[in-house]
């Protein structure tokens, strides 16, 4: 994978305090990695500090898988 999923897949990994290899493309937010509303949040409000985008609230609620949350940025930083 590139520099972008592996800053993902960290910071994922960490606020959900799992294993990065759980962390795949197609990891689905909160049926494989067990994520409640309250960390979907966490994880938006870290991914935007660590990655200088700005994420609307509409959009984050649309996530389902990591991919989701992946071609939004990398769409915003191309």
């Amino acid at each position: 994978m590139d520099e972008l999923f592996n800053k993902i897949q960290k910071l994922i990994a960490e606020k959900l305090d799992l294993d990065e290899s759980k962390v795949t493309m197609d990891s689905s937010f909160r049926g494989d990695l067990g994520a409640d509303s309250l960390d979907t949040y966490e994880l938006v409000y870290a991914i935007e500090e660590e990655l200088g985008v700005s994420i609307p609230d509409e959009v984050a609620n649309e996530f389902e898988t990591v991919r989701d949350a992946y071609d939004f940025i990398k769409s915003k930083q191309d």
